[in-house]
């Protein structure tokens, strides 16, 4: 059986309802996975949400828990729906804790729940977000944040990944180089084979100004750089189809079909590349908001969060949503066996050499 760590994320925040809800469904708690956090905090949790939640929620007592328990004076002080410094630390512990035991070969994989970056700050976790302690964890430099989600619809899985994150957007055309894009495409090719099994992968990649610049007219960006950079990168993968700069505004056109349906459109790429976070996100979360998983790519292990935040506002009311978090699991097992698979494959493939 694969093995999956879920750090429960900040304590004043909906983490703990959403991961003890996601056990409450069979299929998640036959999987067996093991909490990282407060048994304190999530036996709270069950105490007074139990008897107000919209939804089934499981028996904390029940559960397997790796126990990181909060000094009690500090527990005492978080309070649901308010960000405070003590939350921070107890969910960067948590997450640390849950990144050590991956390390340790203790599980295979680590589901996140929720954090509130501003609470890490200040506790002192100058992070920009849980992917970049991931990866520093993990002692990779090149990583991603990628975005995966099953329609429910169709069965179409969406694949996108984004060029750049979480930066001001006056930033983008200075943080947008050819070099970062290979980095990125790299990672996504190798993804796109290790972990979905898809070896000859059609991309669609986005151009950066309306309508793709539309010849130098409204931007430069493409005839100056992406549009050669985009020349090369086909050279260097003859086995992918890289299709792009696309107008961003109609590249997600036949990926909104695919996802409501009620037939798969012709012609469908495999993954996209987006080149900032509003160009990829929007649509992402305009057609999957509950069922988007986000997983970081190019780390040693399987990693993925649900797309959602720590949503102050509804925590402690029993009405979260546990879907994404239940299909965060279950991304993090499908990826992880496919994982395996490729491995496999590249181990007879260097003994038949």
């Amino acid at each position: 059986m694969i093995r999956l760590a879920i750090s429960i994320g900040d304590p004043a925040g909906i983490g703990p309802e959403v991961v003890l809800k996601a056990l409450a469904d069979p299929a998640v708690a036959a999987l067996r996975p093991v909490l990282v956090g407060s048994r304190s905090i999530l036996s709270r949790t069950y105490a007074q949400l139990q008897p107000r939640s919209s939804q089934p929620i499981a028996d904390p007592a029940k559960l397997r828990i790796l126990d990181i328990p909060i000094d009690p004076l500090l527990e005492r002080s978080i309070h649901w729906g308010v960000e405070n410094a003590a939350a921070g630390a107890a969910s960067f512990a948590w997450l640390d804790a849950a990144l050590a035991a991956t390390a340790a070969g203790r599980f295979a994989g680590v589901v996140t729940a929720p954090i509130s970056k501003a609470a890490w700050h200040s506790a002192g976790h100058a992070f920009p977000g849980q992917t970049e302690v991931c990866a520093e964890r993990a002692g990779v430099d090149r990583f991603g944040m990628a975005f995966v989600g099953r329609s429910p619809q169709t069965g179409w899985k969406l694949c996108a990944l984004l060029a750049t994150t979480h930066i001001p957007l006056h930033q983008v055309p200075v943080v947008l180089t050819a070099e970062l894009l290979d980095r990125k495409l790299d990672l996504l090719i190798a993804m796109l084979d290790r972990d979905l099994g898809i070896t000859h992968p059609t991309i669609a990649i986005a151009g950066l100004n309306p309508h793709s610049g539309e010849g130098g007219q409204l931007g430069t960006e493409e005839r100056d750089w992406l549009i050669p950079w985009l020349a090369q990168a086909r050279d260097r993968y003859p086995n992918a189809t890289l299709r792009g700069p696309i107008p961003p505004d109609t590249m997600w056109v036949t990926a909104g079909q695919a996802w409501f349906g009620p037939t798969l459109p012709a012609g469908l790429p495999d993954a996209y590349l987006a080149l900032y976070h509003d160009q990829g996100l929007i649509p992402v979360k305009l057609m999957a908001f509950d069922r988007a998983v986000n997983t970081t790519i190019g780390l040693p292990f399987v990693r993925t969060s649900p797309d959602h935040g720590t949503a102050f506002d509804i925590a402690g009311q029993g009405i979260a949503d546990p879907t994404s978090m239940i299909e965060a699991i279950h991304w993090a097992i499908e990826l992880t066996e496919t994982r395996n698979q490729w491995r496999d494959r590249v181990v007879t493939a260097a003994h038949r050499e």
